[in-house]
């Protein structure tokens, strides 16, 4: 294993990180509201830990594996969002003890969305900020991730996009052609979010919230600065804003390449991902829209589909905004979409959950056993569109299914020992494993009230859920750090 050129690696990611410490400051010089200062230390905090991990190992710079590949994906998250902590912690407003500040960081930087914090529109407005920038970094984070580094690492069935995701994917170690692949993907991703940030701007937002909850809705994260999140703006344009550039977030990033790349649109239209995406966006809307409409739960039908649409789509892509309390909504609809959150967005989009195309790739799976026992002798393949998938991708998919659910089951498990409640412990797991953030029970507003071990078991959760899984279960396994 070469630790010093991870050290090294990671010093630089860490010095690089104390950059993000400066835009809150200038945030907080222009409003005046006196919570730059903890920023400005914590700045300095990261820029002098981060030189003094590199400085020392500033020669090392060999070739990486992938087994440094999976310790460095998993450190990526655990230390920048560790020191993604330590404004939380400087602040006077809100004094945040060190379980909450790190659930905050770990939460804002996995784009999870769950918040311990109570009356968000009175922070200082570099709070605010800060908030809403750690999640639009995870998001840049998770699909550099996706698109550039699991391939190569082969985890759990990502390895399927090797042939259509752009620069180093086809190769089969880490070069430096990822840093291409990842110029490109940030300038699809900033170009997103300046045109979500105009849209909502134009929809009826003042500039700051624009710009914040643009970077919170393209990261697919879900924090708001606001208590009552989109509830607060009270404007179905805004919704309709947020429902757009939330589909568009949750699509392949490699195939928005793909389309910028070839100036076509063709690539949308024959994915097969993106037709089953759309498909269950579809049904959820239409159930949540027939059960709120039969129930006459809103005065109108206006408001009922506007309701059902934005819940559908932000829950289920695991966003998260609300304008309403949806753990309220009649019959099955808030356990229903709390299951849809398990889906969750496309490979190689910044939305959680277990991926459209793994679901797709069980449901196809499933459908081939049936047919070989109606037809033993018969040979049937598992294709998605024109292509029959080898075995092997599908035994990942499998694999990664099965380690989900055992994950999925250990921590609800561990949580109903901490002293919550089964509703509020399913909940919270599904919201933290999915990275959606709200849930329903006592973790429905926020996660204020959970025990201080529930939060650290619950950010052992949004971990997992956003390293797929065995990018972080490989770094339990003995015979991984053998050689």
């Amino acid at each position: 294993m070469q630790y010093r050129t991870i050290i090294r690696i990671l010093g630089l990611l860490v010095a690089l990180f104390s950059v993000t410490m400066i835009p809150p400051t200038f945030v907080s010089i222009l409003y005046g509201d006196g919570g730059g200062l903890p920023f400005l230390l914590a700045f300095f905090l990261c820029l002098v830990t981060g030189l003094l991990a590199w400085y020392p190992n500033r020669d090392f710079r060999r070739e990486l594996r992938a087994k440094e590949g999976f310790v460095i994906v998993a450190l990526f998250w655990t230390v920048l969002a560790s020191f993604g902590a330590l404004p939380f912690l400087l602040l006077e407003q809100p004094q945040m003890s060190l379980t909450d500040a790190f659930f905050e960081s770990f939460s804002g930087l996995t784009t999870t969305g769950a918040t311990v914090i109570e009356g968000i529109e009175y922070l200082p407005k570099a709070v605010q900020f800060y908030r809403q920038q750690l999640q639009w970094l995870g998001g840049m984070g998770i699909i550099v991730l996706a698109v550039a580094i699991l391939p190569l690492l082969g985890v759990g069935g990502m390895q399927l996009y090797r042939a259509e995701t752009p620069g180093p994917v086809k190769d089969s170690k880490m070069t430096p052609r990822i840093a291409d692949t990842a110029k490109h993907l940030w300038y699809i991703y900033l170009s997103l979010t300046m045109a979500c940030a105009f849209a909502y701007w134009a929809a009826g937002m003042n500039w700051f919230d624009a710009i914040c909850h643009s970077f919170s809705t393209i990261a697919i994260g879900g924090f708001s600065n606001y208590d009552a999140s989109l509830g607060q703006f009270d404007s179905p344009a805004i919704n309709l804003v947020c429902v757009a550039f939330l589909w568009i977030s949750a699509l392949n990033f490699a195939l928005h390449y793909n389309v910028v790349n070839n100036r076509s649109l063709k690539a949308y239209f024959y994915d097969p991902e993106l037709r089953a995406f759309f498909l269950i966006q579809f049904v959820l809307v239409a159930i949540c829209f027939a059960v709120l409409t039969h129930n006459h739960w809103y005065d109108n039908v206006e408001t009922a589909f506007d309701q059902a649409l934005l819940h559908a789509v932000s829950i289920s892509t695991t966003a998260g905004f609300a304008t309403d309390n949806f753990s309220g909504w009649p019959l099955f609809l808030p356990i229903l979409l709390i299951f849809s959150s398990f889906v969750g967005g496309c490979a190689s989009s910044t939305g959680g959950g277990l991926k459209v195309v793994r679901v797709v790739l069980l449901y196809l799976q499933g459908k081939r056993e049936v047919d070989r026992l109606i037809h033993p002798k018969a040979v049937y393949s598992v294709r998605l569109g024109d292509r029959a998938l080898p075995d092997r991708v599908v035994e990942a998919v499998w694999g990664f299914f099965s380690a989900y659910a055992l994950v999925f089951v250990i921590i609800m498990i561990a949580l109903i020992a901490t002293g919550m409640d089964d509703i509020t412990a399913f909940s919270a797991t599904a919201a933290c494993l999915n990275n959606l953030g709200p849930g329903l029970g006592a973790v429905a507003a926020n996660y204020a009230d959970v025990t201080d071990s529930g939060k650290w078991i619950l950010v052992i959760a949004m971990l997992f859920g956003r390293l797929e899984v065995f990018s972080l279960l490989v770094l339990f396994s003995p015979t991984f750090w053998r050689s």
